[in-house]
Protein backbone atom coordinates (compact mmCIF):
# COMPACT_ATOMS: atom_id res chain seq x y z
CA UNK A 1 0.00 0.00 0.00
CA UNK A 2 1.38 3.38 -1.04
CA UNK A 3 1.88 5.91 1.75
CA UNK A 4 -0.04 9.04 0.86
CA UNK A 5 0.75 12.65 1.70
CA UNK A 6 -2.27 14.55 3.06
CA UNK A 7 -2.45 18.21 4.07
CA UNK A 8 -4.86 19.39 6.79
CA UNK A 9 -5.73 23.06 6.49
CA UNK A 10 -7.81 23.23 9.65
CA UNK A 11 -7.46 25.74 12.44
CA UNK A 12 -6.18 24.41 15.75
CA UNK A 13 -7.41 27.40 17.76
CA UNK A 14 -10.84 26.10 18.83
CA UNK A 15 -12.43 22.99 20.28
CA UNK A 16 -14.68 22.33 17.28
CA UNK A 17 -11.76 21.98 14.90
CA UNK A 18 -9.66 20.02 17.34
CA UNK A 19 -12.53 17.52 17.43
CA UNK A 20 -12.42 17.30 13.63
CA UNK A 21 -8.69 16.69 13.77
CA UNK A 22 -9.13 13.91 16.33
CA UNK A 23 -11.51 12.10 13.98
CA UNK A 24 -9.16 12.54 11.02
CA UNK A 25 -6.21 11.29 13.05
CA UNK A 26 -8.17 8.22 14.17
CA UNK A 27 -8.84 7.34 10.53
CA UNK A 28 -5.19 7.83 9.63
CA UNK A 29 -4.16 5.55 12.50
CA UNK A 30 -6.64 2.77 11.77
CA UNK A 31 -7.54 2.87 8.08
CA UNK A 32 -5.11 5.00 6.10
CA UNK A 33 -1.38 4.98 5.55
CA UNK A 34 -0.97 8.75 5.59
CA UNK A 35 1.84 11.21 6.02
CA UNK A 36 0.09 14.31 7.43
CA UNK A 37 1.07 17.94 6.97
CA UNK A 38 -0.62 20.13 9.63
CA UNK A 39 -0.02 23.79 10.34
CA UNK A 40 -0.86 25.58 13.58
CA UNK A 41 -3.31 28.20 12.36
CA UNK A 42 -6.44 30.20 13.19
CA UNK A 43 -9.72 30.74 11.35
CA UNK A 44 -9.34 32.73 8.16
CA UNK A 45 -5.55 32.40 8.10
CA UNK A 46 -3.73 33.00 4.81
CA UNK A 47 -2.61 29.93 2.87
CA UNK A 48 0.71 28.62 4.19
CA UNK A 49 3.71 29.44 2.03
CA UNK A 50 4.51 25.81 1.27
CA UNK A 51 1.07 25.09 -0.19
CA UNK A 52 1.67 26.67 -3.61
CA UNK A 53 4.43 24.20 -4.52
CA UNK A 54 3.15 21.26 -2.46
CA UNK A 55 3.00 17.95 -4.31
CA UNK A 56 0.81 15.76 -2.14
CA UNK A 57 -2.09 13.39 -2.73
CA UNK A 58 -5.09 15.04 -1.03
CA UNK A 59 -6.33 17.81 1.25
CA UNK A 60 -8.91 18.23 3.98
CA UNK A 61 -9.55 21.92 4.55
CA UNK A 62 -11.87 24.47 6.10
CA UNK A 63 -12.12 26.81 3.14
CA UNK A 64 -13.08 30.09 4.80
CA UNK A 65 -11.56 32.67 2.42
CA UNK A 66 -11.58 33.17 -1.35
CA UNK A 67 -7.79 33.35 -1.26
CA UNK A 68 -7.31 29.83 0.05
CA UNK A 69 -10.15 28.53 -2.14
CA UNK A 70 -8.48 29.79 -5.32
CA UNK A 71 -5.10 28.39 -4.34
CA UNK A 72 -6.56 24.98 -3.55
CA UNK A 73 -8.42 24.95 -6.84
CA UNK A 74 -5.17 25.45 -8.72
CA UNK A 75 -3.64 22.34 -7.15
CA UNK A 76 -6.19 20.03 -8.85
CA UNK A 77 -6.05 17.48 -6.05
CA UNK A 78 -8.79 15.54 -4.22
CA UNK A 79 -10.20 17.93 -1.59
CA UNK A 80 -12.83 17.59 1.15
CA UNK A 81 -14.17 20.85 2.59
CA UNK A 82 -15.20 21.10 6.27
CA UNK A 83 -16.56 24.66 6.08
CA UNK A 84 -20.18 25.70 5.77
CA UNK A 85 -19.10 28.74 3.73
CA UNK A 86 -19.05 26.62 0.53
CA UNK A 87 -16.59 28.93 -1.21
CA UNK A 88 -15.38 26.22 -3.56
CA UNK A 89 -18.44 24.67 -5.24
CA UNK A 90 -18.22 21.27 -6.83
CA UNK A 91 -16.12 19.53 -4.18
CA UNK A 92 -17.40 17.20 -1.43
CA UNK A 93 -18.00 18.66 2.01
CA UNK A 94 -18.88 17.52 5.52
CA UNK A 95 -20.51 19.34 8.41
CA UNK A 96 -22.70 18.99 11.48
CA UNK A 97 -26.42 19.59 10.90
CA UNK A 98 -27.49 23.09 11.93
CA UNK A 99 -31.15 22.10 11.87
CA UNK A 100 -30.60 19.45 14.54
CA UNK A 101 -28.41 21.80 16.60
CA UNK A 102 -31.10 24.48 16.67
CA UNK A 103 -33.85 21.97 17.41
CA UNK A 104 -31.89 20.70 20.43
CA UNK A 105 -31.46 24.27 21.67
CA UNK A 106 -35.16 25.11 21.38
CA UNK A 107 -36.18 21.85 23.05
CA UNK A 108 -33.69 22.51 25.85
CA UNK A 109 -35.28 25.89 26.52
CA UNK A 110 -38.83 24.62 26.22
CA UNK A 111 -38.03 21.86 28.72
CA UNK A 112 -37.14 24.60 31.18
CA UNK A 113 -40.37 26.48 30.64
CA UNK A 114 -39.10 29.46 28.63
CA UNK A 115 -41.53 31.23 26.31
CA UNK A 116 -39.17 34.08 25.31
CA UNK A 117 -36.45 32.69 23.05
CA UNK A 118 -33.62 34.65 21.45
CA UNK A 119 -30.70 34.06 19.13
CA UNK A 120 -27.40 35.94 19.13
CA UNK A 121 -25.38 35.39 15.97
CA UNK A 122 -22.50 36.53 13.80
CA UNK A 123 -23.81 37.32 10.29
CA UNK A 124 -20.41 36.77 8.72
CA UNK A 125 -20.69 33.01 9.10
CA UNK A 126 -23.04 30.89 6.97
CA UNK A 127 -23.45 28.32 9.76
CA UNK A 128 -24.54 31.07 12.19
CA UNK A 129 -27.20 32.29 9.77
CA UNK A 130 -28.40 28.73 9.19
CA UNK A 131 -28.68 28.08 12.94
CA UNK A 132 -30.54 31.38 13.36
CA UNK A 133 -33.08 30.54 10.68
CA UNK A 134 -33.80 27.08 12.09
CA UNK A 135 -33.90 28.37 15.67
CA UNK A 136 -36.43 31.04 14.71
CA UNK A 137 -38.59 28.50 12.86
CA UNK A 138 -38.67 26.04 15.75
CA UNK A 139 -39.27 28.80 18.31
CA UNK A 140 -42.20 30.22 16.34
CA UNK A 141 -43.66 26.76 15.70
CA UNK A 142 -43.64 26.23 19.47
CA UNK A 143 -45.60 29.46 19.97
CA UNK A 144 -42.70 31.32 21.63
CA UNK A 145 -41.86 35.00 21.31
CA UNK A 146 -38.69 35.29 19.22
CA UNK A 147 -35.95 37.94 19.37
CA UNK A 148 -32.54 38.13 17.75
CA UNK A 149 -29.34 40.13 17.78
CA UNK A 150 -26.56 40.07 15.19
CA UNK A 151 -23.16 41.35 16.24
CA UNK A 152 -20.71 42.92 13.83
CA UNK A 153 -18.76 40.11 12.18
CA UNK A 154 -15.71 39.77 14.36
CA UNK A 155 -13.33 39.58 11.38
CA UNK A 156 -14.62 42.83 9.87
CA UNK A 157 -12.29 45.80 9.94
CA UNK A 158 -15.14 47.77 11.57
CA UNK A 159 -15.40 45.41 14.53
CA UNK A 160 -14.84 47.24 17.83
CA UNK A 161 -15.03 45.24 21.03
CA UNK A 162 -16.37 48.03 23.25
CA UNK A 163 -19.09 49.07 20.79
CA UNK A 164 -20.27 45.48 20.39
CA UNK A 165 -20.46 45.04 24.16
CA UNK A 166 -22.34 48.31 24.68
CA UNK A 167 -24.87 47.52 21.95
CA UNK A 168 -25.33 43.98 23.23
CA UNK A 169 -25.87 45.26 26.76
CA UNK A 170 -28.65 47.60 25.61
CA UNK A 171 -30.34 44.75 23.74
CA UNK A 172 -30.15 42.41 26.73
CA UNK A 173 -31.63 44.99 29.09
CA UNK A 174 -34.69 45.60 26.91
CA UNK A 175 -35.54 41.91 26.39
CA UNK A 176 -38.55 40.55 28.29
CA UNK A 177 -37.49 38.39 31.24
CA UNK A 178 -36.99 35.56 31.80
CA UNK A 179 -35.47 34.89 28.40
CA UNK A 180 -33.34 32.09 26.96
CA UNK A 181 -30.66 32.91 24.38
CA UNK A 182 -28.80 30.64 22.02
CA UNK A 183 -25.38 31.95 21.05
CA UNK A 184 -24.31 30.81 17.58
CA UNK A 185 -21.24 29.21 19.18
CA UNK A 186 -19.42 29.12 22.52
CA UNK A 187 -17.52 32.30 21.72
CA UNK A 188 -20.81 34.17 21.38
CA UNK A 189 -22.16 32.46 24.51
CA UNK A 190 -19.12 33.59 26.49
CA UNK A 191 -19.61 37.15 25.23
CA UNK A 192 -23.26 37.10 26.31
CA UNK A 193 -22.38 35.87 29.80
CA UNK A 194 -19.65 38.46 30.22
CA UNK A 195 -21.98 41.30 29.18
CA UNK A 196 -24.70 39.98 31.53
CA UNK A 197 -22.23 39.98 34.38
CA UNK A 198 -21.09 43.54 33.65
CA UNK A 199 -24.72 44.70 33.37
CA UNK A 200 -25.71 42.90 36.61
CA UNK A 201 -28.24 40.69 34.80
CA UNK A 202 -28.88 37.48 36.72
CA UNK A 203 -27.90 34.26 34.92
CA UNK A 204 -29.69 31.88 34.57
CA UNK A 205 -32.67 33.29 36.52
CA UNK A 206 -33.30 36.25 34.19
CA UNK A 207 -31.24 35.26 31.16
CA UNK A 208 -30.30 31.65 30.34
CA UNK A 209 -27.47 31.26 27.81
CA UNK A 210 -26.60 28.27 25.64
CA UNK A 211 -23.57 27.96 23.36
CA UNK A 212 -22.63 25.52 20.62
CA UNK A 213 -19.47 23.37 20.20
CA UNK A 214 -18.91 22.42 23.86
CA UNK A 215 -15.38 23.84 23.82
CA UNK A 216 -14.41 22.89 27.38
CA UNK A 217 -11.84 25.66 27.68
CA UNK A 218 -14.34 28.41 26.85
CA UNK A 219 -17.31 26.83 28.67
CA UNK A 220 -15.45 26.27 31.92
CA UNK A 221 -13.84 29.72 31.90
CA UNK A 222 -17.27 31.39 31.80
CA UNK A 223 -18.96 32.66 34.95
CA UNK A 224 -21.31 30.89 35.35
CA UNK A 225 -20.08 27.96 33.30
CA UNK A 226 -21.67 27.75 29.86
CA UNK A 227 -24.11 25.03 28.78
CA UNK A 228 -23.44 23.99 25.20
CA UNK A 229 -24.65 21.82 22.32
CA UNK A 230 -22.21 18.96 21.67
CA UNK A 231 -21.46 18.45 17.96
CA UNK A 232 -20.14 15.06 16.84
CA UNK A 233 -16.96 16.52 15.37
CA UNK A 234 -15.08 13.25 15.78
CA UNK A 235 -17.44 11.46 13.39
CA UNK A 236 -17.41 14.42 10.99
CA UNK A 237 -13.61 14.35 10.82
CA UNK A 238 -13.45 10.56 10.53
CA UNK A 239 -16.01 10.43 7.72
CA UNK A 240 -14.29 13.29 5.88
CA UNK A 241 -11.00 11.37 6.02
CA UNK A 242 -12.74 8.22 4.82
CA UNK A 243 -14.20 10.17 1.90
CA UNK A 244 -10.81 11.62 0.96
CA UNK A 245 -9.28 8.13 0.99
CA UNK A 246 -11.95 6.99 -1.50
CA UNK A 247 -11.26 9.99 -3.71
CA UNK A 248 -7.52 9.33 -3.67
CA UNK A 249 -8.30 5.73 -4.67
CA UNK A 250 -10.08 7.07 -7.74
CA UNK A 251 -13.56 6.08 -6.58
CA UNK A 252 -16.48 8.26 -7.78
CA UNK A 253 -18.16 10.43 -5.12
CA UNK A 254 -21.23 12.67 -5.18
CA UNK A 255 -20.02 16.23 -4.53
CA UNK A 256 -23.63 17.39 -4.13
CA UNK A 257 -24.38 15.04 -1.25
CA UNK A 258 -22.74 16.32 1.95
CA UNK A 259 -21.70 14.17 4.87
CA UNK A 260 -23.89 15.51 7.67
CA UNK A 261 -23.53 14.33 11.26
CA UNK A 262 -25.98 14.83 14.10
CA UNK A 263 -25.13 16.58 17.40
CA UNK A 264 -24.68 14.31 20.40
CA UNK A 265 -26.73 16.31 22.90
CA UNK A 266 -26.31 19.18 25.35
CA UNK A 267 -23.76 19.51 28.13
CA UNK A 268 -25.75 21.09 30.95
CA UNK A 269 -23.87 23.63 33.02
CA UNK A 270 -24.93 26.49 35.27
CA UNK A 271 -25.86 29.00 32.53
CA UNK A 272 -29.15 27.18 31.73
CA UNK A 273 -29.68 25.21 34.94
CA UNK A 274 -32.98 26.82 35.87
CA UNK A 275 -36.75 26.39 35.59
CA UNK A 276 -38.66 29.35 34.12
CA UNK A 277 -42.09 28.17 35.31
CA UNK A 278 -44.43 30.40 37.31
CA UNK A 279 -46.45 27.55 38.83
CA UNK A 280 -44.43 26.72 41.99
CA UNK A 281 -45.84 23.19 42.37
CA UNK A 282 -45.00 22.25 38.79
CA UNK A 283 -41.56 23.83 39.08
CA UNK A 284 -40.86 21.95 42.31
CA UNK A 285 -41.97 18.65 40.80
CA UNK A 286 -39.89 19.21 37.67
CA UNK A 287 -36.77 20.05 39.64
CA UNK A 288 -37.22 16.92 41.76
CA UNK A 289 -37.64 14.73 38.66
CA UNK A 290 -34.53 16.11 37.00
CA UNK A 291 -32.40 15.75 40.11
CA UNK A 292 -33.50 12.20 40.94
CA UNK A 293 -34.59 10.68 37.60
CA UNK A 294 -31.81 8.09 37.65
CA UNK A 295 -32.53 6.86 41.19
CA UNK A 296 -35.38 4.46 40.35
CA UNK A 297 -38.02 6.96 41.50
CA UNK A 298 -41.72 6.73 40.66
CA UNK A 299 -44.42 9.36 40.28
CA UNK A 300 -45.44 8.51 43.86
CA UNK A 301 -42.05 9.81 45.01
CA UNK A 302 -42.66 13.05 43.13
CA UNK A 303 -46.08 13.40 44.78
CA UNK A 304 -44.52 13.07 48.25
CA UNK A 305 -42.55 16.23 47.44
CA UNK A 306 -45.73 18.03 46.38
CA UNK A 307 -48.59 19.54 48.39
CA UNK A 308 -51.30 18.75 45.81
CA UNK A 309 -53.07 15.62 44.60
CA UNK A 310 -51.88 13.44 41.75
CA UNK A 311 -54.77 14.50 39.54
CA UNK A 312 -54.10 18.20 40.17
CA UNK A 313 -50.35 17.83 39.60
CA UNK A 314 -50.82 15.90 36.36
CA UNK A 315 -53.36 18.44 35.10
CA UNK A 316 -51.16 21.46 35.89
CA UNK A 317 -47.98 19.69 34.73
CA UNK A 318 -49.60 18.85 31.38
CA UNK A 319 -50.96 22.38 31.02
CA UNK A 320 -47.51 23.91 31.48
CA UNK A 321 -45.26 21.34 29.78
CA UNK A 322 -47.60 19.42 27.49
CA UNK A 323 -47.05 16.02 29.12
CA UNK A 324 -47.41 14.21 32.46
CA UNK A 325 -44.80 13.77 35.22
CA UNK A 326 -44.46 10.11 34.23
CA UNK A 327 -43.79 11.06 30.61
CA UNK A 328 -41.21 13.62 31.75
CA UNK A 329 -39.45 11.00 33.86
CA UNK A 330 -39.41 8.57 30.93
CA UNK A 331 -38.18 11.28 28.54
CA UNK A 332 -35.23 12.24 30.73
CA UNK A 333 -34.22 8.62 31.20
CA UNK A 334 -34.53 7.98 27.46
CA UNK A 335 -32.23 10.91 26.65
CA UNK A 336 -29.63 9.60 29.09
CA UNK A 337 -29.84 6.06 27.73
CA UNK A 338 -29.28 7.35 24.19
CA UNK A 339 -26.25 9.34 25.32
CA UNK A 340 -24.69 6.38 27.13
CA UNK A 341 -25.31 4.09 24.18
CA UNK A 342 -23.72 6.56 21.77
CA UNK A 343 -20.79 7.74 23.86
CA UNK A 344 -19.75 4.77 26.00
CA UNK A 345 -19.20 1.03 25.83
CA UNK A 346 -21.21 0.31 29.00
CA UNK A 347 -23.20 -2.91 28.90
CA UNK A 348 -26.99 -2.63 28.68
CA UNK A 349 -27.27 -3.98 32.23
CA UNK A 350 -24.96 -1.23 33.49
CA UNK A 351 -26.89 1.46 31.60
CA UNK A 352 -30.15 0.21 33.14
CA UNK A 353 -28.69 0.63 36.63
CA UNK A 354 -27.33 4.08 35.79
CA UNK A 355 -30.70 5.32 34.51
CA UNK A 356 -33.04 4.16 37.26
CA UNK A 357 -34.29 0.82 35.93
CA UNK A 358 -34.44 -2.06 38.37
CA UNK A 359 -34.24 -4.66 35.60
CA UNK A 360 -32.52 -4.29 32.19
CA UNK A 361 -35.45 -6.06 30.53
CA UNK A 362 -37.75 -3.21 31.60
CA UNK A 363 -35.36 -0.66 30.12
CA UNK A 364 -35.02 -2.57 26.86
CA UNK A 365 -38.80 -2.87 26.47
CA UNK A 366 -39.39 0.82 27.28
CA UNK A 367 -36.59 1.87 24.92
CA UNK A 368 -37.85 -0.19 21.99
CA UNK A 369 -41.40 1.04 22.56
CA UNK A 370 -40.22 4.68 22.39
CA UNK A 371 -37.50 4.47 19.74
CA UNK A 372 -38.52 1.48 17.64
CA UNK A 373 -35.23 -0.43 17.98
CA UNK A 374 -33.46 -2.22 20.83
CA UNK A 375 -30.65 -0.49 22.76
CA UNK A 376 -28.07 -2.68 20.99
CA UNK A 377 -29.46 -1.80 17.58
CA UNK A 378 -29.48 1.89 18.48
CA UNK A 379 -25.84 1.68 19.59
CA UNK A 380 -24.82 0.10 16.29
CA UNK A 381 -26.67 2.77 14.33
CA UNK A 382 -25.34 5.74 16.30
CA UNK A 383 -21.74 4.65 16.71
CA UNK A 384 -21.48 3.03 13.29
CA UNK A 385 -18.02 1.82 12.41
CA UNK A 386 -16.24 4.98 13.61
CA UNK A 387 -16.19 4.57 17.36
CA UNK A 388 -16.02 0.80 17.23
CA UNK A 389 -12.49 0.74 15.82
Amino acid sequence: MTRRSVALLIETSNGYCRGLLEGICRFAQTRGDWSIQLNEQERGASPPGWLKDWRGDGIIARIETDQIGLQLQELRLPIVDLSAARLLPGIPWADTEDRAISRLAVEHFLDRGFVNLSFCGDPGFAWSNSRRDWFRQFAEEAGCRYFEYQTTHRYDAEYQWDKVRSSLSRWLKQLPKPVAIMGCNDYQGQLLLDVCRTASIEVPEKVAVLGVDNDSLICNLCQPQLSSVIPNTFSTGFEAAELLERMMNGEPVDANKPLVTQPRGIELRASTDTIAIEDPDVAKALIYIRRHAFENIRVADVLRESSISRRALEHRFTKVLGHTPHEELSRIRLQRIKQLLSDTNYRVTDIAKRTGYEYPEYMTAAFKRAVGVTPSEYRNQSQGQVLME
